[in-house]
């Protein structure tokens, strides 16, 4: 019904009009207009005429995010939430429920949200995009970390087309505006001992918040699409593109493997040919970063020519 009424374009459609359409009763018309009013989408009722969308709120429900949405697998199915701890969790509870690949779960407010190494995640309300997507590749434990990479340049194309700005991807899983943090992704995964069961991306994206939306400790570290933009940027269409170059990549990745998306992924990669410094759990290597290799591991290069392969850490760029 949400369709009809977008489709539209602020002309009436009336009850009988809108049961046709759908296949149910005027009574269940009623019905469902209230869910959506609830929704915060703006509907008016008039006698004799029939219903006529006013308003679409700046949100990220199932309705909003499916109208206009081209994909064929991710997004389909969507659980929303006004606020949750972490929807990282949520994903994995309907993930272990047997919720089908491309199911995404999304909130307006995450109360505890975690990045790497259970590192809190700062997540506004309405102010960003705070979802985990669900995902089953048939495919070997080792080939995880790749995800993370396909989702950086899908988040970073994104981002590029809808406000022009020119994001960089710093290994393995952030994304920078100026120096800056604006995204976040973090992938999890539940397998056997040779196969991946399902993936989580998690992905959380600092789109209208305002400098004084981010504590203290963050005023130096992170930004958002409207502080470096200037513009409001809308978050359904952002999400919409999010999926779209996600499922896009993730075919080729399943259809040519790892190294269109190696190609990719380097053109945005902030750190290649620089001197950095992986800390590491073993201790810390200084050098320039190469480059990664077809799985997604960052090769740092010593000045004794030794060659590193850093599988996780952090990386300062110098």
């Amino acid at each position: 019904m949400f369709e009809a009424l977008a489709e539209a374009e602020g002309h009436y459609l009336s009850g009988q009009r809108l049961a046709d359409l759908i296949g149910c009763s005027r009574t269940a018309i009623w019905k469902n207009i209230e869910e959506l009013r609830k929704s915060g989408i703006e509907i008016e009722a008039v006698r004799k005429k029939g219903y006529r969308l006013i308003h679409l709120p700046d949100g990220l429900t199932e309705n909003e995010i499916l109208y206009g949405l081209e994909t064929k697998i991710l997004g389909k199915k969507v659980f929303h939430f006004d606020t949750t701890p972490s929807t990282q969790l949520i994903a994995h509870q309907e993930a272990a429920k047997g919720a089908p690949e491309g199911t995404m779960i999304v909130s307006e407010e995450q109360t505890s949200g975690k990045g790497r190494m259970l590192r809190d995640w700062h997540s506004s309300k309405q102010k960003g995009i705070w979802m985990s997507l669900i995902l089953r590749p048939i495919l070997p434990l080792e080939k995880a970390p790749q995800f993370t990479l396909i989702a950086a340049i899908a988040v970073a194309k994104a981002i590029e087309d809808i406000t022009g700005l020119e994001p960089q991807i710093k290994w393995p899983n952030d994304l920078l505006l100026n120096g800056k943090k604006v995204t976040g992704i973090l992938t999890e995964l539940q397998g056997e001992a040779d196969q991946i069961n399902y993936l989580i991306i998690g992905m959380g994206i600092n789109v209208n918040q305002e400098s004084k939306d981010f504590p203290d400790e963050l005023q130096e570290k992170a930004t958002s699409l409207l502080i470096e933009s200037g513009e409001k940027i809308k978050r359904k269409i952002l999400v919409q593109h999010i999926l779209k170059n996600l499922e896009k990549y993730y075919l080729i990745y399943i259809e040519k493997g790892f190294t269109p998306i190696k190609i990719i992924w380097e053109a945005y990669a902030v750190s290649i040919g620089k001197t950095i410094t992986a800390q590491t759990s073993r201790g810390n290597i200084t050098g320039i970063a190469e480059g990664i290799t077809n799985d997604g591991v960052l090769m740092i290069r010593e000045r004794d020519n030794q060659l590193h392969y850093i599988y996780s850490a952090d990386i300062l760029i110098h």
